[in-house]
């Protein structure tokens, strides 16, 4: 597991969007089932082509409240949160956010090792080693807060642009 700065010591997602509520709309102020604390600046909020950052990026996650000890649902839980930030990965050397194109997942496979809980901190480290022709590859290891590797995440995506010339 990298070594990164606890979950509480970092703004929620609230924190570090509220500067950009106007461009996120409606999707700023619904209600979020996850929380989600950034190592970093979020992918979203940084177009910027003069600033194109390393394919790589960590997230730590948690359900937003206490769930039942049912092994499937914190499963379920985390498939969900797995598919929030990963394609992120991919848009980060090229300077693109959300709002420049249009994105899809085109598969999304995931192995889990391990027992955790959900409602739990755990950490998302993710990764694209490669891009092109509009499809990205982005993979991700989730641990728990003691270092343990619960699951594994491989995304592949689609990414249109509307820049001209992308």
């Amino acid at each position: 597991m990298p070594d990164v700065p606890d979950p509480e010591t970092l703004p929620t997602w609230g924190e570090v969007m509220a500067p950009h509520a106007d461009m996120l709309g409606e999707w700023y102020t619904r209600p979020r089932p996850i929380d989600v604390r950034y190592v970093g600046e979020p992918a979203r909020t940084s177009p910027a082509e003069s600033n194109p950052r390393p394919p790589s990026h960590q997230v730590w996650l948690r359900a937003d409240g206490k769930l039942p000890a049912d092994a499937l649902l914190h499963a379920c839980m985390v498939a969900y949160a797995s598919d929030m930030t990963l394609l992120d990965t991919i848009m980060l050397p090229h300077g693109l956010i959300w709002t420049e194109g249009t994105q899809a997942s085109l598969d999304h496979a995931m192995w889990f090792h391990r027992p955790f809980r959900a409602d739990e901190w755990l950490l998302y480290e993710q990764r694209s080693p490669t891009a092109s022709g509009a499809r990205g590859l982005a993979t991700g290891t989730i641990f728990t807060r003691d270092g343990t590797l619960a699951a594994s995440v491989v995304q592949e995506g689609l990414l249109r642009t509307q820049r001209a010339g992308r």
